[in-house]
């Protein structure tokens, strides 16, 4: 067992420990504002369809039952502004950050194949490298990269941890370079419908593609849009020359999604309104806070969308981590994402309106 667990950074989270504690010991309590877990409740809708598939004793299927593959891409034309979305371009994954961190094995690559991800990302891009023992670097610019053994290119858009969000051009640029190098490109855009200063487009949209799917690959995720993060609910869309043989892997190593899941993520997608209140709760306390740490002498940049700011006061992240504890207020250092983060801290606007509000009061 050592021997996978050894080509593991330590998790990061870990680290935090020490300043949960501190922030945890301030009189009126902690403000969580690290990971950014949804706090608010499942939509009732959701629920019902969760409890009245409860009799599920089958087993589940990998691909999921047709009325799931109905509601993916039924949503996938609506939301994303896809186009001939058949259910072979769609393939429900036990959430995004198993795909994520699997991805790279399933695909069958290792040693001698090189995984790109850009230069401040979510951690777990580097994990299934790691995990597949395949070579792995971080990006400024993904057309720059050497396509020499490149096998797989990560775009994270909206990005987690800065909020940044690539235009339509970009997209479409490094779609084009990717296909001319024979590169997959696998797009996470699990934050696409929390846009606030930006309109997120997915790359499954034909402004991008140029109305084909071929080596694309979008991921996504129910967790944030409809606070389904204890469901595991996620899916991937595009080329079905890539999903195709995922799904018969993911069948032999039995990654299936819960049948009672399955039929909450049909509601889920067939439903905009819960979203829509959703969007205006995040709306409401990211202005709180954003207003707050300005206030409080923090730069904020990028965060057009998702749900974090990405604020420095010029110091380590790890100077501010401590000092926002002081205040019980915990957030996630910068550099868990990268050493170019190493002067900026995540805060996240998922905790509730009464802790947002304390934490606004502290600052």
């Amino acid at each position: 067992m050592s021997a996978v667990s050894d080509r593991l950074p330590v998790f990061p989270w870990d680290k935090l420990t020490p300043y949960k504690a501190t922030a945890a010991a301030h009189p009126d309590g902690i403000v969580d504002l690290s990971v950014g877990t949804p706090v608010d409740p499942v939509p009732e809708l959701i629920q019902k369809a969760l409890v009245a598939a409860a009799d599920s004793p089958g087993y589940p299927t990998v691909w999921g039952t047709p009325e799931l593959r109905d509601a993916i891409t039924g949503w996938a034309e609506r939301r994303l502004g896809a186009r001939e979305v058949t259910h072979r371009h769609v393939l429900p994954i036990v959430g995004s950050k198993e795909l994520v961190a699997w991805l790279p094995t399933q695909l069958g690559l290792g040693p001698g194949d090189r995984v790109a991800f850009p230069r401040l990302a979510y951690p777990t891009y580097e994990v299934g490298a790691r995990l597949a023992r395949a070579a792995y670097e971080a990006y400024d610019d993904p057309t720059a990269l050497d396509p020499e053994g490149l096998k797989l290119l990560w775009l994270n858009s909206p990005s987690n941890p800065t909020g940044k969000v690539l235009s339509k051009q970009e997209l479409a640029r490094t779609v084009a370079w990717a296909r001319e190098h024979g590169v997959l490109l696998v797009s996470d855009e699990c934050y696409l419908e929390l846009g606030w200063e930006a309109d997120p487009v997915s790359v499954l949209h034909p402004d991008v593609n140029g109305g084909s799917y071929d080596g694309i690959v979008a991921v996504h995720s129910l967790s944030k849009r409809s606070n389904l993060a204890g469901y595991r609910a996620a899916f991937l869309a595009g080329d079905p020359a890539v999903l195709g043989p995922l799904l018969e892997i993911r069948k032999h190593g039995g990654m299936m999604t819960s049948a009672p899941t399955q039929a909450a993520v049909v509601a889920a997608l067939g439903d905009d309104e819960h979203v829509r209140v959703q969007r205006e709760r995040y709306a409401a306390r990211r202005a709180l806070l954003r207003e707050a740490l300005l206030g409080h002498g923090f730069r904020i940049e990028h965060s057009e969308a998702s749900l974090y700011l990405w604020a420095t006061r010029g110091e380590s992240c790890w100077d501010t981590v401590t000092h926002l504890a002081d205040l019980g207020i915990l957030v996630a250092p910068g550099d868990f994402y990268g050493p170019a983060g190493e002067q900026f801290v995540r805060v996240a606007f998922t905790a509730t309106d009464e802790r947002v509000a304390a934490a606004v009061r502290r600052l």
